[in-house]
């Protein structure tokens, strides 16, 4: 199964039992959080080395509401820390991982 071609399309795929396999690890991190599994989400986001996984971690952190682990995770990523809702930043990320 191929990638999502947009965002709607991304939230089509929540009613699998799981994310496809051949998809990149970010977006499966994604796909998990927004099933409300937010370890399985960090789990995976840990694993990435890369400024991604590094922002994702950053964004999980501050959904569960630790603002400095958060903000750690942010600067490892070379961003800031949002202004925006935690729905925006969800939906900003899920459309990089697409574009990417």
């Amino acid at each position: 199964m191929s990638l999502p071609k947009s965002y709607d399309d991304f939230h089509k795929m929540l009613q699998k039992e799981e994310p496809p396999e051949m998809w990149p690890e970010g977006l499966k991190a994604m796909w998990w959080d927004a099933r409300g599994d937010w370890n399985t989400a960090h789990d995976i986001a840990q694993e990435i080395p890369s400024d991604l996984g590094c922002w994702i971690h950053a964004y999980l952190h501050r959904k569960e509401g630790d603002k400095w682990n958060a903000g750690y995770w942010y600067q490892r990523a070379e961003r800031t820390y949002p202004t925006t809702t935690l729905d925006e930043e969800f939906e900003q990320m899920v459309l990089f991982v697409l574009k990417n």
